[in-house]
């Protein structure tokens, strides 16, 4: 039995002490924002989408922290241990072209459902109560393999830390999260998302800046280039170019490539996280948001495994190795906890401890509010009690995100009990959830899209993926299967091509048969009533970003427009009773989609294509003076992803903040008299 490098108490310390402080930290600017701006989380449309008015920097900021799970710092350090550089790049790569390409399924969001609370209720709404029923699966099916993945990685790293009981950190994570969610909502998750974020931001660099500068062992990418070097020749990688970790030229690294694409479309375009993020932006910077986010994102992954994850290999494949990883521990992601440890000792294995609990428990509070949005509107307001009031919601989603809580804890304790780590269910993910990707795409982008050939496409995919990947996996090892033989690379790869290929191809090949003639004012409808708090909230949202404006008071008293009581409700199945909405620069929203598509789409060729792809086919190994340019880009881009996301949302929120002071300034000045 191995000897925990940080007390037990630690890990106790910092996931019930910290999971209280940055409730307490919640609870605390919720009451300031009560009482100082028109944001009331009493307000249904408040707590579930913040009522559509936050700036592109917060958003930005609760993108990355969306998807920084632990899986984000873990596996693709990983990754760096199994495939060398090659598997950074692909992770960082194959993670961050779905946040970019969601950046133009935002403007449509924002162009064709503009009142939606959930992707789900515009499914229902132009494809009825099969299609949403059918989609209500593979949505909370997302969430709970996110959730599960999350905690099952965090608790992994907090027990093998600390000596933490691993049962008792499933269970204590998401409780703690749930607090401060269930008493802010979707701004106190945002706000909550940008102090992680920033934290995390700061210590990923003090990693990169230890590893390549100060280190006695490593110190310099020169010096991680020769001990590199030497590793390859310790341990040569199988299927690299000269066995080599400072290759491109992977076959398992491309392998893991199109896995990480195929299974993260899933993660991001079938989780409401994401969704919910649009529908909280600004119209006019939604796509701004989502083009930042990925951008900022792509360093985490690329940062910490450059790092960390290469320092795992070079301490592990020496002639006197440093550290001993079995593959069990690189399957529970935990090279870079190791290498942290190694390298830094105490305050390495704390910073990572801290780092890990950040990344999870701001992940965590994403899917909380997630599953809460979906269970609220999606399934009691939809099956069990049409036109709920606004007591009801905030009531059913307060239950939610506790229950949920609960539910993330016994399924995360399940999965380890039966041996299925962190990176399993990230490999196996893309079979499980990758044949709705399509569907979901199309049902907002595409008016031709045909219901009933998104509901095949989706369950046949779903069949075609799950029965190739045991299928495969028989016929490769002799009809065993289990959970060990299903983990190959041949096997995840064919599940996850067959999910997604098959359940695009159907519905796109149903489509063009038979297309359908959808009109668009449908789904603009949903949720939509004259002077309805939807409305109000946006309006009242406006006013509080005017920096003089005479509607809000520095007292917290509401926002006349929305002070008074309305009863008005909406049933996304009640097309004919919804006025005709007005229709608010449409003009403006098809440019931001222009732009969201050439940015996404450019971007998505240079780092899948342009940049990866000739060094594979021409077997480039790195030299020295390019694996140092490589890092030196690695770290530059640590920092400015610091700037966009640390620094720009301060600068937006300056005028928010001035008030929130000057109303503060007036009750200290009023008690003094």
């Amino acid at each position: 039995m191995t000897t925990s490098i940080l007390p037990q108490g630690a890990g106790y310390g910092v996931v019930i002490g910290m999971g209280l402080f940055f409730s307490a930290l919640m609870i605390l600017i919720t009451q300031i924002q009560t009482r100082y701006t028109a944001h009331k989380a009493s307000n249904a449309e408040e707590f579930n989408s913040a009522s559509r008015s936050v700036p592109p920097g917060l958003i930005a900021a609760g993108i990355v922290s969306a998807w920084t799970w632990a899986a984000t710092l873990l596996q693709s350090s990983a990754t760096a241990y199994k495939f060398g550089i090659s598997g950074p790049w692909w992770y960082a790569a194959g993670a961050t072209i779905q946040v970019l390409l969601f950046a133009m399924i935002a403007s449509k969001l924002k162009m064709h459902a503009p009142y939606c609370h959930t992707y789900l209720e515009i499914i229902r709404a132009r494809w009825g109560k099969l299609a949403h029923g059918v989609f209500l699966f593979f949505g909370l099916a997302t969430n709970i393999i996110v959730s599960t993945m999350l905690i099952l990685g965090g608790s992994a790293t907090v027990s093998d830390l600390t000596g933490m009981n691993t049962i008792a950190a499933c269970f204590l994570i998401p409780v703690g999260v749930s607090i401060y969610v269930v008493v802010g909502g979707m701004r106190a998750t945002l706000i909550a998302d940008y102090t992680h974020t920033l934290v995390l931001y700061c210590i990923l660099i003090a990693f990169g800046l230890v590893v390549y500068a100060t280190s006695p062992i490593i110190g310099s990418p020169s010096r991680m280039w020769h001990m590199l070097h030497k590793a390859a020749e310790v341990h040569p990688i199988s299927g690299n170019a000269g066995g080599s970790y400072l290759t491109i030229r992977s076959k398992s690294g491309l392998i893991f490539g199109v896995l990480n694409i195929v299974g993260n479309f899933g993660t991001v375009f079938n989780d409401q996280a994401y969704w919910q993020r649009a529908i909280a932006s600004q119209p006019k910077t939604s796509v701004k948001a989502f083009l930042w986010g990925g951008l900022a994102w792509f360093g985490i992954p690329l940062g910490i495994a450059t790092s960390l994850g290469l320092s795992a290999v070079v301490l592990a494949h020496s002639d006197n190795p440093v550290i001993h990883l079995t593959s069990a521990e690189v399957g529970a992601g935990l090279p870079a906890v190791k290498a942290a440890a190694a390298l830094m000792g105490t305050s390495g294995a704390t910073a990572m401890l801290i780092l890990l609990f950040l990344a999870v428990t701001s992940a965590c509070s994403a899917e909380q509010i997630a599953v809460s949005s979906l269970l609220t509107y999606d399934v009691y307001g939809t099956y069990i009690k049409p036109n709920p009031t606004e007591r009801d919601i905030l009531w059913v989603s307060h239950l939610s995100i506790f229950a949920y809580a609960l539910f993330m804890g016994a399924i995360a304790t399940a999965f380890h009990y039966i041996g299925v780590s962190m990176g399993y269910l990230y490999e196996l993910m893309g079979t499980m959830i990758g044949s709705a990707v399509v569907p979901i795409a199309l049902c907002i982008t595409w008016k031709k899209a045909n219901g009933t050939g998104a509901i095949a496409g989706a369950v046949l995919g779903f069949v075609a993926g799950v029965a190739g990947w045991l299928g495969i996996t028989a016929r490769l090892n002799n009809g065993v299967i289990n959970v060990d033989t299903t983990f190959g690379d041949y096997e995840m790869l064919t599940g996850n091509l067959l999910a997604i290929g098959i359940g695009g191809l159907v519905t796109l090949g149903w489509s063009l048969a038979a297309p359908a003639d959808f009109d668009w004012e449908i789904t603009r409808a949903i949720n939509y009533t004259a002077g309805s708090k939807v409305e109000r909230a946006e309006e009242a949202a406006a006013a509080d970003s005017e920096p003089h404006s005479e509607k809000s008071s520095v007292h917290g008293e509401a926002v006349p427009t929305m002070a008074k009581e309305n009863k008005d409700t909406v049933d996304v199945g009640d097309r004919e009773a919804q006025p005709t909405p007005v229709h608010e620069d449409d003009a403006g929203l098809k440019k931001a989609f222009r732009i969201a598509a050439i940015a996404a789409l450019t971007l998505t060729f240079i780092l899948i294509f342009a940049v990866p792809l000739p060094q594979f086919f021409t077997h480039y190994i790195y030299s020295e003076k390019g694996f140092t340019a490589w890092v030196c880009i690695v770290l530059l881009w640590l920092f400015g992803g610091l700037i966009m996301i640390g620094l720009y949302p301060l600068f937006e929120a300056r005028h928010g903040l001035a008030q929130v002071a000057k109303g503060m300034w007036a009750d200290v000045t009023r008690s003094r008299k």
